[in-house]
Formats: C-alpha cells, sequence, structure tokens
C-alpha cells in the first residue's frame, strides 16, 4: 500500500523592500531568536526587519532559494537561459567571458 503524500511547505525566501534584507527559513533570525526552519507567515505580527526594523508588510517574496527568477509564465523564453538559476547565469556569463579573453591572448601567439 502506497503511503499518502505529505505536503511540505515551500521556504520561501522574504526581500525587505526599505534595505534589501534577505529573511531565509533555512537559517531564522537570531536577532530575534527565531529558530531555522520558522516560515515566514509563522514569524509574529510584531517581527521587525533586524537590519531596518521595517514592518513584516514591508517585506515581498522572492521564492525559495537556487530557483529560477522571474516570472514562471516567461521562463520558456530566451533560448533555455531564463530557466537557469542564478549560479548557473553567472558561470556562463564569466565563463563566456574568460574563453573570449583566453582566445583574445591566443591571439598574440600568431606570427
Amino acid at each position: 500500500m502506497s503511503e499518502p503524500a505529505v505536503e511540505t511547505p515551500v521556504l520561501d525566501r522574504y526581500e525587505c523592500r526599505a534595505c534589501g534584507y534577505v529573511y531565509e527559513p533555512e537559517k531564522g533570525d537570531d536577532t530575534h531568536d527565531i529558530p531555522s526552519g520558522t516560515l515566514f507567515a509563522e514569524l509574529p505580527i510584531t517581527w521587525r526587519c533586524p537590519v531596518c526594523s521595517a514592518k513584516k508588510t514591508a517585506f515581498a517574496n522572492i521564492g525559495p532559494a537556487g530557483t529560477a527568477s522571474g516570472f514562471k509564465e516567461n521562463l520558456g523564453y530566451g533560448l533555455g537561459v531564463n530557466k537557469l538559476t542564478p549560479t548557473q547565469k553567472n558561470i556562463l556569463i564569466f565563463g563566456a567571458l574568460a574563453l573570449g579573453f583566453l582566445f583574445f591572448i591566443s591571439l598574440y601567439g600568431l606570427q
């Protein structure tokens, strides 16, 4: 017999629109003694941003860590590049720059 599916809450990160602080549920908040694994919705209403003391309403959902950035309906465009995570995009960009630099330097070897 199969086990019933258990829904795991998505650990969405929330960014303070005032100062840019990102609340990550995996880390919690040591400043206010919030343990790791606490969802943003479970934070007390009196919780404030540890950097600028902004209220909870000043935070915007930026999604879980390690996912592709942008709107879900736009991820199919851009030759598949839109589906890359920010880390993968950085590797692609800086790898291409390094490769281009190597090709440029190799031109000095021609006589």
